[in-house]
């Protein structure tokens, strides 16, 4: 699972099997080290008791949990992506993504691409 985060939006990107996980176990999770130990976790969580996608971070780690019938719709079917506005304290809005990962439509040096969605867009380029 890939993670970019700007400003106030957090969007995520599964693999085929990622997804795969998210239908059968509802869950996903990475992370990342660091110096000293420290880890930088990140999860996505299917949850029936979820009524809209939502994004929390506590002890260097985010969760974002989706309501368990979005996540079965999306994992499904041809749906590439999730998306919602969350509203925090202040008023400002955190916009919350989570796509399918497709494969690059030209070659990337060390990126293994074999678990990624198909491109829509492969047959028409040429590399």
């Amino acid at each position: 699972m890939k993670i970019r985060i700007k400003d106030n939006s957090i969007r995520l990107r599964l693999t085929q099997g990622e997804v795969d996980a998210m239908r059968n176990d509802s869950v996903v999770r990475s992370r990342t080290g660091f110096p000293g130990g420290r880890e930088f976790c990140y999860s996505l969580e299917s949850s029936p008791a979820s009524v809209s996608p939502a994004a929390f971070l506590s002890d260097n780690a985010i969760t974002v949990r989706l309501p368990e019938t979005t996540v079965l719709d999306w994992a499904t079917t041809e749906q590439v992506s999730i998306t919602a506005d969350q509203i925090l304290d202040d008023g400002q809005q955190l916009m919350i993504l989570v796509e399918k990962d497709f494969a690059c439509l030209a070659p990337r040096k060390g990126e293994d691409e074999t678990d990624m969605y198909p491109h829509p867009n492969e047959d028409k380029v040429k590399c």
